[in-house]
Parts: C-alpha cells; structure tokens; sequence
C-alpha cells in the first residue's frame, strides 16, 4: 500500500551532521552582528602605481633602449677600426645575437590577450 501523506528522504548521516554545523555557524554568525569594517587598504596608492608601471611596460622599454643604444655604439666602433681582430668580431657577433634574445623578450613581456 503507497502512502502518500509520507516524505522520505535518504542522506548520508556525515552531510546531515555538516549541513547541521554549518547552519549553527550561521546562527552564530547572525548572533554576533554585522562585521567590523575593514580598515583601508594603506597600501591602495602604491599598488596603482605598481600596475600603472606594469601596464606602461617601463621596465621592458628602458632595457631595449639600452641596448639599442649598445648595439649602435658598438657597431660604430667596430666599423671604425681598421683591421679588426678575431676577438672584437666575436664580441660584435655576441652583442647583435643577443638581440634576438632581448627582442623576444620584450615582445613576450606585455599581457596575453
């Protein structure tokens, strides 16, 4: 015979005991009051600066200008000498191959989009 007047419902007695701890912390909770105000955030300025540097891509530019400036300094002393030497070439040689390398670095630097 199916009565109908009766509700039956299984759950696991470990979620029952949680669902019932977790609802006395939320009475606690509502108990207590409302929750202090947190104190602002003192460091607020010098983190907007720190993004607006990030985001400006300072950093990164500064390094290539610098080597730009390298590289042209550089260039124009070896093409100035008269008889360069093994030493001097492989320095050259050095200076522009490693601007592959900062080349690849500064185009990776920005933010995936």
């Amino acid at each position: 015979m199916n009565d109908t007047t009766r509700n039956e419902v299984q759950v696991d007695l470990d979620k029952y005991q949680a669902l019932l701890r977790k609802i006395d912390e939320l009475e606690d909770a509502a108990l207590a009051g409302p929750a202090p105000a947190e104190a602002p955030d003192k460091y607020a300025g010098v983190k907007a600066l720190a993004s607006a540097i990030d985001s400006w891509r300072i950093f990164p530019r500064v390094f290539i200008t610098t080597y730009i400036y390298l590289l042209y300094m550089s260039s124009m002393w070896f093409m100035a000498l008269e008889a360069p030497t093994m030493e001097q070439a492989g320095l050259i040689s050095v200076i522009v191959g490693a601007g592959a390398a900062w080349f690849g670095l500064y185009s990776n630097s920005g933010s995936p989009k």
